[in-house]
């Protein structure tokens, strides 16, 4: 249950990839992110809402970063990493990271509300 927690954490500090955060973008909105662990120890899946507002995303859980023109979307936090693309109103990713220094790893999906 930690490590997926942690993912969830991931979303939390989505960094910047080399293009800027798009302006009033296609992907701005509301959406829910469901993260799927396929292997190692941490939770098996998580589903968190995510907002996105002019390519900086937010979330209640302290979630932040951005997402850039292309849809391109990397995000990492407490040693866990994420990427993925965003077309339209779908995104998926792939993410790994650590829970208590076992390593765990798996795919992240998203869907716009």
């Amino acid at each position: 249950m930690r490590s997926v927690r942690a993912l969830a954490l991931i979303f939390a500090s989505l960094s910047a990839v080399a293009a800027a955060p798009a302006a009033a973008s296609e992907y701005d909105g509301l959406w829910t992110v469901t993260i799927i662990t396929k292997n190692g120890t941490c939770d098996p899946t998580l589903t968190v809402p995510v907002n996105i507002v002019d390519g900086k995303v937010s979330a209640a859980q302290g979630l932040s970063g951005s997402v850039n023109s292309s849809g391109m979307v990397r995000v990492s936090i407490n040693g866990a990493q994420a990427n993925g693309t965003m077309s339209g109103k779908t995104v998926s990713g792939k993410w790994n990271g650590a829970s208590g220094g076992i390593a765990c790893s798996g795919r992240w999906e998203a869907a716009k509300q």
